[in-house]
């Protein structure tokens, strides 16, 4: 999954006593209603944000993780790669993927272009 935004917090690394990395950081989307989103980097991957900076426009890629722990239910956004630039680039609607099934014809074969004349449906 991929997320387009800009950076708006990158929090400093968290170490736990097992030895467990981690660092977040806020990404603002832009949409009507932006949302800020939060993903988590691990391990080696902290050292990943150093090349960021508040402001930045970024797309992040991440995996969506969730898991139970004592009857409570948690979701993480696991950040895996994060690319400078992007965020406010508008996908472009006339781009059709080379697999798209064919666009319906925009005439239709029921129209005869005589306002329903001539119907001949039982109701």
């Amino acid at each position: 999954m991929e997320l387009a935004g800009k950076v708006k917090v990158i929090f400093d690394k968290q170490t736990f006593g097992s030895g467990f990395e981690k660092r977040e950081i806020v990404v603002t989307t832009a949409e009507q209603y932006p949302q800020d989103i939060k993903f988590e980097v691990y391990k080696e991957k902290c050292d990943m944000l150093n090349n960021f900076n508040v402001n930045d426009d970024v797309t992040v890629h991440f995996n969506l993780r969730g898991n139970e722990y004592n009857g409570k239910y948690f979701v993480n956004l696991n950040a895996w790669k994060i690319d400078k630039g992007s965020a406010g680039a508008a996908p472009n609607a006339n781009v059709v993927p080379d697999n798209a099934a064919p666009l319906p014809s925009s005439e239709s074969p029921f129209d005869s272009g005589s306002d329903f004349e001539g119907d001949d449906l039982p109701f």
